[in-house]
């Protein structure tokens, strides 16, 4: 017995010693190459084996291998695949992964892409992955919703009619840039989603710069810059085809081919969709076709051309007027309930509709000039086509409705039940029936087209091995087309239209211009220049920018201009603006960063404020600059489970653009520029991921803003030419909360992997603090706070499910948002008394669904 436990004995630890030997422990730290940004979550699997790791937030991995040589397979989304081999014990110091697509370095330098423990700014960064996992059918800056200080909603619900508010700031004052060429409206500095239907299906990563931004080009944003850099084209042959199914007959089918690099250094990328479907809100069937197309060259190791094209032509119904509670609860439709839809002779008619076709097309040239000395030029057009549909035509007198505000549109006369869709055919049998006096109610069309031009360059030359020299140069040309057509005369032969004083009683037709026609040219010259430091544990920079906005237009209806020639075309308004910034950041350790950042600027009223009665008589050639003052400061901490984020920022907004017109005389108009309307947005944002297992991600954030206007702006006198006071302005909006914003978010996320291509994710987004909208200029008297809208929280669930189908890598996701279809109100406007019962509001959407595939090859 005793030999038998001994021989026992024996055997147990010669396995024990040959199992030990033929294991072996591999330790290193993934890094994206050229940027060294740490890969959190990449797969290092041992080949041939299910035995894997991922990488923690510094990028470190430690995998103990089943066999004592052998190959480590290292993949990331959007980086190539990398195989090294080992032997025995390793410790393989830093491995860099490439970028999977040409030209994406190149890119992210043009479009100021911060990096983690070294910009000093607060940032948060999607990537295309997580772009694709969660957004299913929710307007694309729905995705940013978990983002500290980021509210998002769907607006009217109408496709790609979502809209988004930044620390507090609208689209009119956060840069969006996509691939670091801004696409807010020149004129006017809005954002229109819905030109953009297409761009989540090509975007590579999604970045949120809050405050200051990293922003090097001369783009004044207030609240922060949205930063979308799209794909280029794949190093590596292959691509993909999908499809969604979602509610309200939601469906979405699309295609990506890549050739991948040649030996002759070209690749070639292509991708398209088409969504279309009903809408969750009542008249807002929708269709799109979005594209993109990448042709990359590699010349030599010194010059690269990337053309890339890409847009989305959509159409779709909108709901453009918010409604009284009381009415959404007396309508059968409830939540879904709008007004600016109806039939006609049996089909769906739009009152209010929007469509657009803006394809942006881009060349881009990448120079390495030498070892330290590179210049990266982006060559940009942009055509934008379309508008948005709606009414025409007097009808007061006509219908019996004088003096109460109604028209056939939106009387209850003309509904089909209570609170139904508009009886279109008994407007047409009306209208027919006027036969000389032609249409008393039509639809049409107000037209914004515009061509844009611009180009951005950016030079970038490393002074010695700590200091980089970053300069540039940002020209824009851009002319907007602003017209209404007559689009549907509903039965009639023509309409009057008397609004050109050159074609007065004008019996328009369908397709001729009516109520105003004009163009509007804006200029933009912007210089940057910016020095970064980086040595050790300490990375800063200061950026200056100037630039000069100019202004003019051209009107066609306005001025008789057989009388007032000289109206036909304004002079040119020029505008300077100015901004610095600078910040540092310091790692403490490999574990801690504080930073701080500073900057002012001054950024030129918009086109509206210069040309402020829409001719070229009254005109506000000294319309005052906007002043910011913003800073912040941050603490970052990175650990092998734990990733942290908390900042404080104080932005004071001062003499926001704040114009009133009075009537100086029964001949003359007058302007104001009211100055003193200010206010400070500040607040405290915190971020964290943790991984407290290899299956496990939980992820949350919270933001606490307290943003008011900070003063009454009390007897402005207004003069007249003979300096005489013809009026006195009040504006009483002291301590009011800054609206139309949630002030107070909270987020928490789960991404938990049930297998090894199954996982399931779960995120709670609470929203509180939100005011109803009003504008300063109407608080003429002192008046209650704006009301203040219910607090709402929605949960969203995602499951994906990975596996082989036939030569395919497959992909089942199904996706449901607002899990517990939670009734609340997304966006208000305020009413008489600050109450809900005289409040405007929209209602976000209740539960919905979406099932999608994907065959990837």
């Amino acid at each position: 017995m005793k030999k038998t436990t001994h021989f026992l004995m024996v055997v147990s630890v010669l396995l024990f010693t040959v199992t030990a030997m033929s294991q072996s422990t591999i330790t290193g730290t993934l890094l994206e190459a050229k940027t060294s940004i740490p890969l959190l979550g990449a797969n290092v699997i041992e080949k041939g084996t299910s035995n894997g790791v991922t990488s923690d937030f510094d990028g470190n991995f430690s995998i103990t291998t089943q066999n004592s040589t052998g190959e480590l397979v290292i993949t990331y989304v959007g980086y190539t695949t990398k195989t090294i081999a080992f032997t025995g014990d390793m410790t393989l110091g830093s491995v860099e992964l490439e970028s999977s697509q040409v030209g994406l370095d190149e890119v992210q330098i043009i479009a100021s892409v911060a990096v983690d423990r070294k910009t000093p700014v607060a940032v948060s960064t999607i990537r295309s992955a997580d772009i694709e996992l969660k957004l299913g059918t929710q307007e694309f800056p729905e995705i940013l919703k978990s983002t500290p200080g980021v509210y998002a909603t769907k607006a009217g619900g109408g496709f790609g009619d979502g809209r988004i508010n930044l620390r507090g700031f609208n689209s009119e004052n956060v840069a969006v840039m996509i691939n670091g060429v801004p696409v807010n409206d020149m004129e006017n500095g809005r954002v229109f989603w819905s030109n953009w239907a297409g761009l989540s299906d090509v975007t590579s990563s999604m970045q949120v710069q809050r405050g200051l931004g990293a922003s090097k080009v001369a783009v004044p944003s207030i609240g922060g810059t949205i930063n979308i850099v799209s794909k280029t084209t794949d190093v590596e042959e292959g691509g993909n085809v999908y499809t969604t199914l979602a509610n309200d007959g939601y469906l979405k089918y699309g295609f990506t081919y890549s050739t991948g690099l040649n030996d002759k250094g070209f690749a070639a990328t292509i991708s398209g969709s088409k969504t279309e479907g009903d809408g969750y809100v009542d008249g807002t069937e929708f269709t799109g076709i979005s594209y993109f197309i990448n042709l990359s060259k590699e010349f030599n190791d010194q010059h690269t051309l990337s053309f890339t094209a890409f847009g989305a032509k959509q159409r779709h119904g909108q709901r453009q007027n918010r409604q009284l509670i009381e009415t959404f609860r007396q309508s059968e439709r409830g939540i879904k309930y709008n007004q600016d839809w109806g039939y006609k002779n049996g089909q769906v008619t739009h009152i209010e509709d929007n469509f657009y076709h803006k394809p942006q097309i881009s060349l881009n040239h990448y120079w390495t000039i030498s070892d330290k000395s590179s210049l990266s030029t982006a060559a940009y057009v942009s055509f934008g086509s379309g508008g948005g549909g709606g009414t025409l035509g007097s009808d007061l007198e006509a219908t019996g409705f004088e003096g109460d505000g109604r028209s056939k549109f939106t009387s209850p006369d003309y509904r089909i039940g209570n609170f139904g869709p508009l009886d279109f055919d008994r407007i047409v049998d009306e209208n027919k029936s006027n036969g000389a006096f032609g249409s008393s109610a039509a639809l049409r069309a107000s037209r914004n087209d515009h061509n844009w031009y611009g180009v951005l360059s950016t030079f970038k030359t490393d002074l010695n091995d700590n200091l980089v020299l970053l300069a540039g140069l940002d020209f824009r040309d851009y002319k907007g087309i602003h017209f209404r057509e007559v689009t549907d005369l509903l039965g009639g032969q023509f309409i009057i239209n008397d609004d050109n004083e050159n074609n007065p009683l004008f019996a328009a037709q369908v397709g001729d211009k009516v109520d105003y026609h004009d163009e509007g040219f804006v200029g933009w010259l912007g210089g940057f220049g910016q020095l970064e430091y980086s040595k050790d544990k300490w990375a800063g920079f200061v950026s200056l920018s100037v630039s000069n906005t100019s202004y003019k237009r051209k009107d066609y209806f306005s001025h008789d201009l057989s009388v007032n020639p000289e109206l036909f075309e304004s002079d040119r308004y020029n505008f300077f603006g100015f901004g610095v910034k600078g910040g540092a950041n310091y790692n403490i350790d490999d574990n801690h960063n504080v930073f701080a950042n500073l900057g002012y600027f001054e950024r030129a009223a918009f086109f509206d404020a210069v040309f402020y009665n829409f001719n070229n008589e009254d005109v506000n050639p000294d319309a005052e600059n906007q002043k910011i003052t913003s800073y912040e400061i941050g603490y970052g901490f990175r650990g092998e489970k734990l990733s942290a984020n908390i900042n404080l920022y104080r932005t004071a907004w001062r003499d926001r653009t704040e114009t009133e017109t009075f009537q100086l005389s029964p001949e003359e108009d007058g302007i104001a520029n009211i100055l003193g309307v200010n206010a400070i947005h500040q607040g405290i944002e915190l971020d964290f991921v943790y991984r407290p297992t290899d299956k496990l991600r939980i992820n949350g954030m919270a933001s606490f803003g307290d943003w008011r206007w900070e003063n009454d702006v009390l007897g402005v006198q207004i003069f007249n030419e003979a300096q005489e006071v013809v009026e006195t302005v009040d504006l009483y909006i002291s301590d009011l909360h800054v609206s139309d914003a949630a002030q107070t978010t909270f987020a928490l996320g789960m991404n938990y992997k049930l297998g090894p291509e199954t996982n399931i994710v779960v995120d709670y987004n609470y929203f509180a603090d939100i005011y109803a909208d009003f504008d300063p200029s109407d608080r003429g008297e002192p008046g209650p706070d704006a009301w203040k809208m219910p607090d709402y929280g929605v949960f969203d669930v995602v499951m994906r499910h990975g596996f082989q189908f036939g030569p395919f890598d497959a992909q089942l996701t199904g996706r449901i948002n607002n899990l517990f279809n939670t009734e609340y109100i997304a966006d208000a406007d305020d009413g008489n008394g600050s109450l809900a019962q005289t409040a405007l509001v929209y209602y976000g959407f209740g539960r919905t669904f979406s099932v999608g595939a994907k065959f990837n090859f």
